[in-house]
């Protein structure tokens, strides 16, 4: 008796240590994956061969410890050239994959599009990218954890990447890494952000140089360094300042302004001027200015968006961008793009004082998406087992820490900018460069918001001469028209080889 006690002890004391032990089983860990292909790209009547890498990299912290699965795209010329440099890009968001640069301007295939027109459905057509920068640097494309194939690993979770610091340590360390990885420590070095990503791209080249890597170069495309410029938050008057040169360019494009001059980049200069003597200190006076004087300062409005002066008044010149993207065509019953103001689409409230969308945005993302997941999945040969995430913004739990170190004060956010980073770079290093190229119709992140920034940059005149400004008639996406992307190559190309002569 005692001894089948013993056996039934010994057995269900077996099954319930078996049983707790599966119980407490978890589901293997993702490994990185890395998929390669063999791609070409034609530029100057001269064929690139290229040894293309497409997946994951496992990213660790600052102890070793796995912290996440990093997915890029990386392009390495075939037999290169000695001391070949290297381009790290990434788009914005925060929480956009890459992308959009990637089958805009940067990788060895584009995405045609009917710009600034609505594009038809499917067949989309990827072409030779002619205005790529392959021939003269290797590019990696990025997507930050949240987009694209990366993901959080271990005991790392979303939170530890959503956020300007968490998102700036992360990028940076898997830059860092990546360059070891490849052999490449001593290759030039270039990072290239668009939009959110030239917010990044300031803490970047701080964080970056504090830990020993000096950058040649950093590039900002379609640029905010400090987000008051975007807010139109109540009593201050930097957004309304920043975003009047923009509409007023858009309001040429669409033939809205009394005898229209031909060029724009003059058009432009005279609303600047504008703004800084006259429209600036207007609103700055308040309610304190004269009838005598709101006439005048609304009569130039007026003349320079061809939106009434009356509507100016009624406004005390406060327009914020939705307003102004109902506002400029409402008689027409339509809406100017955001990302865009060229594009035009439908006004499904002509009442409402607030835009329902984004005319370039809906034009254009069907055939990026499609386009790019068909070459990526195609071409590329990634697993079609594994997800792309285009954005993170479907993600459980995204959403973003926007408190950046130094931008507290008095136990308040008195700031979201990165800024004083780009500053601190600069002052340190007295020899990189920035490159920033505004699109005039950009009505995202306005060219005249980025030139107040840069304006204020607390640096000498010797520090700000190494930041090189260019500009296009085009807008957030410069390179969907087709004379900008082929000036932002050349543009680009050019920054590239001023920064490596010594």
């Amino acid at each position: 008796m005692k001894i089948r006690f013993l056996l039934l002890f010994v057995f269900f004391g077996s099954f319930a240590f078996a049983q707790d032990k599966k119980d407490t089983v978890t589901s293997p860990q993702p490994i990185a994956q890395v998929f390669e292909s063999k791609q070409s790209v034609t530029i100057d009547g001269k064929v690139i061969s290229l040894n293309a890498k497409a997946g994951t990299m496992e990213l660790r912290d600052e102890n070793n410890k796995p912290i996440a699965l990093f997915g890029f795209t990386a392009y390495f010329k075939e037999n290169p050239e000695k001391n070949r440099p290297i381009v790290f890009a990434y788009n914005g968001g925060p929480g956009s994959s890459s992308y959009w640069l990637h089958m805009g301007i940067m990788g060895p295939k584009r995405i045609v599009v009917d710009d600034p027109n609505y594009n038809q459905a499917a067949p989309y057509e990827l072409v030779n990218n002619e205005f790529s920068i392959l021939d003269v640097a290797d590019v990696v494309m990025m997507d930050p954890v949240g987009t694209g194939l990366s993901i959080p690993i271990g005991e790392a979770s979303g939170k530890d990447f959503w956020g300007v610091d968490q998102d700036i340590r992360s990028v940076s360390l898997f830059i860092m890494q990546f360059l070891k990885t490849h052999n490449r420590l001593n290759s030039p070095k270039y990072i290239l952000g668009e939009s959110y990503g030239t917010f990044r791209n300031a803490g970047v080249m701080s964080y970056l140089l504090a830990n020993g890597y000096a950058l040649n170069g950093v590039i900002m495309v379609s640029a905010v360094f400090d987000l008051r410029s975007l807010f139109f938050a109540p009593n201050e008057d930097i957004s309304y300042i920043a975003y009047l040169p923009t509409m007023a360019a858009t309001s040429w494009y669409h033939d809205k302004v009394a005898n229209k001059s031909s060029d724009l980049p003059s058009f432009v200069q005279q609303v600047r001027e504008f703004t800084e003597n006259e429209y600036a200190p207007a609103l700055f006076k308040g309610n304190r200015i004269t009838d005598v004087e709101k006439s005048a300062v609304a009569d130039k409005l007026q003349r320079f968006t061809g939106i009434s002066a009356d509507l100016w008044k009624r406004a005390d010149f406060k327009m914020k961008a939705g307003e102004y993207f109902q506002e400029l065509l409402r008689g027409t019953g339509e809406t100017v793009g955001r990302l865009d103001s060229r594009y035009k689409g439908i006004n499904i409230d002509p009442l409402s004082m607030d835009s329902f969308t984004d005319p370039q945005s809906d034009a254009i993302s069907p055939a990026y998406t499609m386009g790019f997941l068909d070459y990526f999945h195609g071409s590329l040969k990634v697993s079609k087992e594994l997800h792309y995430a285009t954005s993170a913004y479907s993600k459980e739990g995204f959403k973003w820490d926007w408190k950046h170190q130094g931008n507290s004060f008095w136990g308040a956010d008195a700031a979201v900018t990165t800024l004083p980073d780009m500053a601190d770079a600069m002052s340190k290093d007295p020899n990189v460069k920035v490159l920033i190229m505004n699109g005039y119709y950009d009505l995202a992140t306005v060219f005249y918001g980025v030139e107040y920034s840069i304006s204020h940059l607390d640096l000498p005149k010797s520090a700000v001469d190494r930041v090189i400004m260019t500009y296009y008639e085009a807008g957030h996406m410069m390179y969907t028209h087709l004379p900008s992307a082929k000036l932002f190559r050349e543009d680009l190309k050019k920054f590239i080889e001023d920064t490596l002569r010594k």
